[in-house]
């Protein structure tokens, strides 16, 4: 079932009460419902036990992955908020006009969800570990939520042409053969890296965090690009609507 309307207005506050519901995990000391430990402090010392690598080769590559998929996050949300518009991106409700297809767009239909999940899964290694499985888990039910109630919305403001569009391009997925071509959207890139400040401040954090293991440092930088996203959005002068719903 898709997200209702009110869903989709609050669904900043939603995705980040989840995210920090995840770091908080309150359940461990009130129901004692696993322990006050890392994910990726939990997964290098399994890894570890298990004789393939020590601990501290484990934490480094664990490190380096968390690095990588916010990096992917990154990629993403930039590339798919630069044909998209900030605008759009920003908006509390949902637009629509002719077909995006062009960017990311070609490849998935929701590359901007596809980069929630991932800065999510990033964050996720600084996370006890059941605060991490209940964000990666609520925030990927959310977030196809959020995307069946889009594709109602488009297909009943743009019709066929949306729906030979959902035909041609996976929801998820990258489909990398028989994509549409492009239709010449001029992407918006600086000002999509502005407003995507806060995938980029998780990908320096855990780079910050790979060198030193300071996971208070690394809070402190999410926290303020994350703040500095939010500036930017109230700011940036507005941008012509899109034709795909804001993410």
């Amino acid at each position: 079932m898709g997200a209702s309307a009110i869903e989709f207005r609050l669904r900043m506050l939603i995705n980040a009460a989840i995210i920090l519901l995840g770091f908080w995990a309150p359940w461990i000391e009130a129901w004692h419902i696993g322990r006050r430990i890392s994910l990726g402090e939990w997964l290098a010392l399994e890894l570890s036990r298990t004789g393939v690598m020590t601990f501290s080769t484990a934490t480094s590559v664990l490190v380096v992955l968390a690095a990588l998929v916010a990096a992917k996050a990154v990629l993403f949300r930039v590339w798919g908020a630069a044909y998209l518009g900030p605008t759009t991106v920003s908006s509390v409700s949902m637009v629509a006009g002719s077909v995006m297809a062009d960017g990311p767009y070609r490849y998935m239909r929701n590359p901007l969800y596809i980069g929630l999940w991932c800065m999510v899964i990033a964050l996720a290694f600084l996370m006890p570990v059941t605060g991490a499985a209940f964000a990666v888990v609520l925030i990927g039910v959310f977030a196809l939520r959020l995307t069946l109630g889009e594709e109602t919305f488009l297909k009943d403001k743009i019709g066929e042409p949306y729906v030979a569009y959902m035909r041609a391009v996976p929801r998820f997925v990258p489909r990398l053969r028989r994509i549409p071509s492009p239709a010449g959207t001029n992407p918006h890139w600086l000002r999509a890296s502005l407003t995507e400040l806060t995938p980029i401040g998780i990908f320096v954090g855990i780079v910050v965090y790979a060198r030193n293991y300071d996971p208070e440092l690394t809070g402190r930088i999410i926290l303020v690009f994350f703040g500095a996203s939010l500036v930017v959005r109230a700011f940036l002068p507005s941008l012509p609507v899109s034709s795909e719903p804001a993410k």
